[in-house]
């Protein structure tokens, strides 16, 4: 994802941090002597060295000092960088703000692999911030033509293709400058877009409202998809009315962590297939799919087991159809929590096995964990107006048992559940 004039992040509740392009040293990054600065410290690190040493050892020996404070930072992002992009972050250039946002290495090759699917020789990137997109393209042998709006990153971002396409063996692609809408997607055969919000502020979190609230807008976005394959991706908190009928939208989610909607268009959508929820555990890849919304399963009483379904699930409202797998229903009308009597491995939710139902007074609460000596207690709520951190202070915790507790609504009422995973 670019970073653009006020935007906020992939999550579309927060501002993008301030671009390290207004910050000294960071453009000499990518030049022979910011990249042989940035050898050096990988160098001393892997000689044991510490952060704190060998910024004393480089001061002395003359390293101007607004460099030697990007080398050292940006060698930080790329540890942090390992987790997305695995052992190739070592020779990538990252922004902080690019990095936050960028598409996990696996969850890209996905993205290509659609365009692949789709008969796509050339993707225009738009937006491509560091060239996370781009960088999965080449890996899938797809040409992408990458555009991104800020200066420094679009530097980082030819930097990373030149990297990765020296490894490929393949052609280095030329970076874009400037506004997506301006610049347009050439003759490319199929568009991936990685939109921003334009509006700014850590607490505004208002409903989006409409298609132009977005850096490029899904208006320019979803008139691309009118002509070419086109993928869009997107905040997983993403306002459904936005969600176009001819669309495929897919919700994604890697070790339980929620991390974006997907739209796709054209070839790049799958037949019959409107709503997907594709769940990333460790090395497996498990897809739940339906041509549109589930119905919810009907409220049945509280069984043996809870399921606490993947947010990936969640957010694509196929609860019903995993319901249906599970042989199970819901705790309560509107409450995203299942309920059976027998235990269904499945990937597409937690699983808990039901202790007993204790006192929801907090007081009374608090004695029958004590009376438990429950000293470390996971606490889990839908439909409950509570503070997981705040009441669990104030439970005054003690003991040498551990448990997890659902504060929920079952029949009707509130009720606290004490429970252990399955």
């Amino acid at each position: 994802m670019s970073t653009r004039h006020g935007g906020t992040g992939a999550r579309g509740t927060s501002p993008r941090p301030r671009s390290a392009s207004a910050s000294p040293g960071w453009h000499e990054l990518a030049s022979p002597e910011g990249l042989a600065l940035l050898d050096r410290i990988a160098a001393r690190q892997r000689d044991g060295h510490g952060v704190d040493a060998i910024s004393r050892a480089l001061r002395g020996e003359g390293v101007e000092p607004a460099l030697l404070a990007a080398a050292l930072t940006q060698t930080g992002l790329r540890a942090k960088a390992r987790a997305k992009f695995g052992e190739i972050a070592a020779d990538l250039l990252f922004t902080r703000a690019a990095l936050e946002q960028a598409t996990r290495e696996r969850v890209a090759d996905l993205h290509a692999e659609r365009f692949r699917a789709a008969g796509c020789r050339s993707v225009a990137d738009l937006g491509c911030g560091i060239g996370a997109e781009s960088l999965a393209l080449l890996r899938a042998g797809i040409a992408p033509l990458p555009v991104e709006l800020d200066p420094l990153t679009a530097v980082f971002a030819q930097h990373n293709l030149a990297v990765a396409a020296g490894r490929l063996g393949a052609a280095i692609p030329g970076v874009r400058v400037g506004d997506a809408e301006q610049l347009g997607a050439e003759d490319a055969d199929g568009v991936f877009l990685d939109p921003a919000r334009r509006t700014a502020g850590h607490s505004d979190t208002r409903r989006v409202a409409s298609p132009d609230d977005y850096s490029p807008s899904l208006r320019f976005a979803f008139a691309l998809a009118e002509r070419r394959p086109t993928g869009v991706k997107l905040g997983p908190g993403l306002d459904r009315d936005l969600i176009p009928d001819r669309a495929e939208a897919q919700w994604v989610s890697v070790d339980g962590d929620l991390v974006e909607t997907g739209l796709w268009f054209g070839a790049t959508a799958r037949p019959g297939i409107r709503r997907a929820a594709l769940v990333l555990r460790g090395a497996a890849a498990h897809e739940l799919t339906a041509d549109a919304d589930a119905q919810d399963a009907p409220v049945e009483a509280l069984g043996s087991y809870l399921y606490e379904p993947d947010g990936a699930v969640i957010r694509a409202r196929l609860i019903g159809a995993l319901a249906q797998r599970l042989d199970a229903g819901m705790v309560s009308g509107g409450i995203a929590y299942l309920t059976g009597d027998r235990l269904v491995e499945t990937p597409f939710a937690s699983a808990f096995r039901v202790v007993e139902e204790l006192p929801a007074r907090e007081k009374d609460l608090r004695r029958a964990l004590a009376a438990r000596g429950i000293g470390t207690l996971e606490i889990k709520k839908r439909g409950a107006d509570a503070d997981p951190a705040a009441l669990r202070r104030r439970l005054k915790l003690r003991g040498d048992a551990s448990a997890t507790l659902f504060l929920t609504r079952a029949a009707g009422r509130h009720v606290a559940l004490l429970a252990e995973r399955c």
